[in-house]
């Protein structure tokens, strides 16, 4: 008897047990739009000295349901140079944000929320937001830039509900919702620093978009 309920128990095992890939966090880029290249935060022709700022975006126009969503962006060290943080929108004529901060911790992830500088996104409109590292205020070409874009959308129908903020994350990011998907992960991050589960459900969709430097910090030790 004792044998016949171990090979029952083995066969519900087997047959029970989700997918590898059930629980796997997967980004769907949205098909629409043209394509716009996020810039790359390197540095460009200045010494190792100086950090490398990344925006937690993908290389397109990334989506948001929210009219003031955060925006988040990596710094690789700490510097205690200026960091300028710029938001404009299409028309590029006046910034909506043109901020500055210093001695910026690193390597650690930034939080900007467009709330506390009161700006309300408008529906279908493409934003540009920018992190600059400026290394040397008379001589702007050393600056070392990250940008990349947000568009605020409907939110799509179905989405998940409940007090599940992971699943909804999930949800956001297999329909295409980038800055959503982001913002949840990192505030669950932020309230929950020891939970290897959300760091790597969050390195997984920077993975995807070829953020490696920042998917890697999320799963030091």
């Amino acid at each position: 008897m004792k044998t016949l309920t171990a090979v029952l128990a083995a066969l519900t095992a087997l047959f029970f047990l989700p997918a590898p890939d059930a629980f796997a966090q997967e980004y769907t880029p949205p098909p629409r739009g043209a394509p716009k290249k996020s810039v790359g935060g390197s540095s460009r022709g200045v010494d190792g000295n100086v950090p490398r700022v990344m925006l937690l975006v993908p290389d397109h126009v990334g989506f948001t349901v929210s009219e003031n969503p955060a925006l988040y962006w990596y710094l690789s060290k700490p510097t205690s140079v200026r960091v300028e943080i710029t938001l404009i929108d299409d028309k590029g004529e006046t910034p909506l944000i043109e901020e500055t901060m210093s001695n910026a911790q690193g390597p650690a992830v930034h939080r900007i929320d467009l709330a506390k500088y009161k700006v309300a996104l408008k529906p279908e409109v493409e934003y540009q937001w920018s992190i600059a590292v400026v290394t040397d205020p008379n001589k702007r070409s050393g600056d070392v830039i990250s940008a990349g874009w947000v568009k605020r959308v409907a939110a799509p129908a179905g989405v998940a509900s409940g007090g599940d903020r992971a699943a909804l994350a999930r949800d956001y990011a297999a329909r295409g919702i980038w800055y959503d998907a982001i913002a949840i992960y990192s505030e669950l991050i932020e309230q929950r620093p020891n939970d290897r589960a959300l760091r790597e459900a969050r390195a997984a969709l920077l993975d995807q978009v070829g953020l490696k430097e920042v998917a890697a910090y999320d799963r030091r030790p």
